[in-house]
């Protein structure tokens, strides 16, 4: 009976370590990507400098990282406040606490997002075009208006036509759908980058910066496209060459191309 009591309390431990587990990987997936992952970080360090004053006997240090860290849930509160209010509202809205993986984009994808970029080009429409990787984007997609329509080269070219609302924004591809339009990106403020350079470049800059995204920039003034990835610039690029770096950037794997010959019969 002892045995059979212990066993059932290691079930219940096991779904204990199981659901904290859970939590603290949904509230990661959250801060992926966003500046509160880089504040995380900050308090990672805070803490392991307070450890290192404890163990080496530096008073005044430990003293006043102890007076801080002391409350630190109170600064946890302050410091993530929309963080917290965006995820529970998130939640309340679309629970994705089981959503474990995000798929990778498709051959079709990229097809779709050359033909929109070189009909942009030659006709100098200003487009960009941030394709999410592992680094979530959802600080700039709240910021932008929330589409979620799956990919095309005409919502694409709709979008960024000078007489729509959204077309001085960027739009932001996850899973192979639009997930929003008319963000914006941190501006590159680099004095050694090019002067040629506009808003639209150094925002796409800013962005492959501070993440893994990679952005399709199309210039308004010259037709010029570019990508961007981490933190560097690409320009100049034609239909092929902008297909290349995207499939090679991110590692999409071409499908064989079916046997395109016709089967006659014998009487024909």
């Amino acid at each position: 009976m002892l045995e059979s009591i212990e066993n059932f309390r290691y079930l219940w431990d096991t779904l204990d370590i199981f659901l904290v587990a859970l939590i603290f990987y949904y509230i990661l997936r959250i801060i992926e990507g966003t500046r509160a992952s880089q504040i995380l970080i900050g308090l990672f360090l805070l803490f392991l400098l307070f450890f290192v004053s404890q163990q080496w006997g530096l008073f005044t240090l430990n003293w006043l990282l102890g007076h801080f860290l002391g409350s630190i849930i109170l600064i946890v509160v302050i410091l993530f406040q929309n963080d917290i209010r965006n995820a529970l509202a998130r939640i309340g809205k679309r629970p994705s606490l089981f959503r474990f993986s995000r798929t990778d984009a498709e051959e079709s994808t990229i097809d779709k997002l050359v033909k929109a970029s070189t009909y942009m080009s030659s006709r100098k429409i200003g487009a960009l075009i941030a394709i999410e990787r592992s680094n979530i984007l959802n600080d700039f997609i709240e910021i932008g208006m929330e589409i979620d329509a799956n990919i095309s080269t005409e919502l694409i070219i709709s979008i960024f036509n000078t007489q729509s609302p959204l077309h001085d924004g960027a739009i932001i591809i996850r899973n192979n759908k639009i997930l929003s339009a008319g963000s914006f990106f941190p501006i590159e403020t680099d004095p050694d980058i090019g002067r040629e350079l506009g808003t639209r470049h150094r925002a796409a800059i800013g962005l492959s910066s501070e993440t893994d995204a990679v952005v399709v920039v199309v210039s308004e003034e010259t037709g010029l496209i570019s990508i961007s990835s981490q933190g560097e610039i690409t320009r100049g690029l034609d239909a092929a060459s902008l297909n290349n770096s995207l499939v090679e950037i991110l590692g999409v794997k071409k499908k064989p191309e079916k046997n395109k010959k016709k089967l006659f019969s014998k009487g024909s």
